[in-house]
């Protein structure tokens, strides 16, 4: 779970806050390089904090230890970056863009799934791992039957950024001469206070903490226990709230989205919650509340209604008829033709968890593309043409288990256009 978050700073404010919190920053982006929404969905280019090195091709001319490890180096040498990457990975061997409906399945990736050492996610699990940093984050909450989804926001309760873990990717096509940086975040199962929401949340580290150190360190090529365990409910205390269903609709932007609802509806509740917010902040140290507010203030009308503004360029158009998804966010589709809701749709569902990567196979194999490569998986999982559960989704088990041994190719996963 995670479709939709919150990120309306712009790279120096967010690098100011992670600096406060000791993460430094060697490189960041312009500020005109990042999109900043208080409705973030994928697709969108966000903000991601990697180590310096960390990646197949940076690391390829580093010494490597017999355990295949990269040599210790001082933790002090480690350097860090915010880049701009776009939502949704795109594995390094695919050769053309794939549609919107394929990215939308790798939006997300289940921490069970990085358990074995195949499926697409093992290059990245070693050598390609990142934080997403976000204000918080939407999941709706689905009443009477699913006939009725409610957005609420979650965020830390003490005001500081949130860092999702997550991994990363670069992959350049057949008919481009530029990379393209795509990410992925991880989810977990939810902690005992956003259970009534969701079963399932992202990965949260503490900011500064040893933990987000562990996950960055570019000298852990393999991946161990230790990084798994990291990857496990928040124990933190954090914020959740109902807020406007205009955030439902992709493109809509305003930062009454993070007010609670009820607060939302008077200028002297928003300036009571605003309020209440920088006695938090100040209470614990850490960053304060003024660019919302400041924003909140510019986008109130005259009957005192916080207005939302339309991204230019951008479709509202959404489907909430997709099974299979980590999150009940509605799903952006790019018109509303029938037949892109369909992709969409198709997209979300093609089953993608066991499909091997290339490096996965024997290079004699590799180039083989018509016999699929066999691996029997010990967890039995839905044939295709039944609902399946894949490692970026939390959909139901399908009604008829049949038996299938996880052989989908990767060629599958990410069909061209």
């Amino acid at each position: 779970m995670c479709g939709r978050y919150a990120l309306a700073l712009r790279p120096s404010e967010v690098r100011q806050q992670l600096e406060q919190s000791q993460m430094p920053v060697e490189e960041a982006p312009n500020d005109d390089d990042v999109r900043q929404s208080y409705n973030f969905a994928p697709g969108y280019h966000g903000l991601v904090y990697r180590a310096e090195g960390s990646g197949h091709n940076e690391q390829k001319e580093h010494e490597h230890d017999n355990e295949g490890n990269l040599e210790k180096e001082s933790t002090t040498s480690t350097k860090y970056k915010l880049q701009s990457m776009q939502w949704g990975l795109v594995p390094f061997w695919t050769k053309r863009n794939p549609d919107y409906g394929s990215k939308m399945k790798t939006i997300n990736c289940r921490d069970d799934s990085l358990f074995e050492d195949r499926g697409m996610w093992t290059t990245m699990k070693k050598q390609k791992r990142c934080i997403i940093v976000a204000q918080g984050f939407y999941e709706w909450l689905k009443k009477n039957n699913g006939k009725e989804k409610i957005p609420h926001f979650t965020k830390r309760k003490d005001g500081q950024l949130m860092c999702f873990a997550g991994l990363w990717d670069r992959v350049q096509f057949e008919d481009s001469n530029e990379p393209l940086y795509t990410y992925t975040i991880i989810t977990t199962d939810s902690n005992k206070q956003l259970h009534f929401l969701h079963d399932r949340m992202p990965v949260i580290l503490d900011n500064g903490s040893e933990a987000i150190r562990t996950w960055l360190d570019p000298t852990r090529t393999e991946w161990s226990q230790n990084l798994q365990s990291l990857l496990k409910p928040y124990e933190g205390e954090l914020e959740c709230y109902p807020v406007s269903k205009d955030v439902g609709k992709v493109g809509n932007n305003s930062p009454s989205f993070l007010i609670p609802i009820d607060s939302a509806e008077n200028k002297n509740n928003i300036a009571n919650f605003f309020g209440y917010q920088r006695k938090l902040a100040k209470k614990a140290g850490t960053q304060d509340i003024d660019k919302t507010e400041r924003d909140v203030e510019k986008s109130t009308s005259d009957n005192e209604h916080v207005k939302v503004e339309h991204d230019a360029n951008e479709t509202r158009d959404t489907t909430d008829s997709v099974e299979g998804t980590e999150d009940n966010a509605p799903l952006p589709v790019l018109d509303k033709s029938p037949t892109m809701v369909e992709k969409v749709q198709q997209g979300v569902k093609r089953e993608a968890d066991d499909s091997p990567s290339p490096e996965d196979e024997p290079q004699a194999k590799r180039n083989r593309t018509a016999s699929p490569q066999k691996h029997l998986s010990p967890v039995k999982m839905p044939s295709r043409k039944q609902g399946t559960r894949s490692a970026t989704s939390n959909g139901s088990a399908a009604k008829t288990p049949v038996k299938s041994d996880g052989n989908a190719r990767i060629t599958s996963f990410f069909s061209s256009k």
